[in-house]
């Protein structure tokens, strides 16, 4: 069973978002905790992802919403040899754009736009107000990513009413079992 590391944004995720119900239903799904949630440092919060991260017997599957997603963006420029099954980045903020994000996020730009050492996909709202759809794409051409835009479903969050947002899980299965696969492949 493949350790799933949830890395929620700004605020954490609250007990109404899908990545709080994840960790409620599937016992291979474990929060990274923050010493605070709503004022970020970037350099705690590397910190702390990297612990979770070595944390880990097995190389784990990184599911990162929001400003998460340049959280995971940062770490990996830093520790590409780390090992990670794989990763994905649900609604990235665009920390690049001052306009409409937080002021406590500023620190978390420029995104950066580096290849992403491991599988990747890159899930996007044609109408979240955190980052425009061609951004998400651009992020997710960067990284060397797969892209998958959902539809109108906001910033893919606890507002926008997913539950426990089974086609997401699904697509933590897919891409955990196209790394199985692969990993299968080459071995023979």
């Amino acid at each position: 069973m493949t350790i799933v590391l949830n890395i929620p944004g700004l605020g954490g995720s609250g007990p109404t978002h899908w990545q709080s119900h994840w960790e409620t239903l599937y016992p291979e799904c474990r929060r990274v905790e923050q010493c605070n949630w709503n004022i970020p440092d970037k350099t705690e919060w590397l910190n702390a992802l990297d612990a979770a991260v070595r944390a880990c017997n097995e190389p784990p599957t990184l599911v990162a919403h929001s400003m998460g997603c340049a959280l995971v963006a940062h770490w990996a420029s830093r520790h590409k040899f780390t090992p990670i099954a794989a990763a994905i980045m649900v609604a990235p903020a665009d920390v690049d754009d001052r306009d409409t994000l937080p002021a406590e996020i500023i620190s978390f730009g420029p995104m950066p736009l580096g290849m992403l050492p491991f599988p990747t996909l890159v899930v996007a709202s044609s109408n979240d107000h955190y980052v425009q759809l061609n951004r998400a794409k651009l992020f997710a051409a960067a990284w060397g990513a797969d892209f998958v835009n959902i539809g109108a479903a906001g910033h893919i969050n606890a507002d926008s009413h997913l539950d426990t947002w089974d086609f997401g899980w699904n697509l933590v299965q897919e891409l955990q079992d196209a790394v199985e696969n692969e990993k299968t492949a080459l071995q023979a």
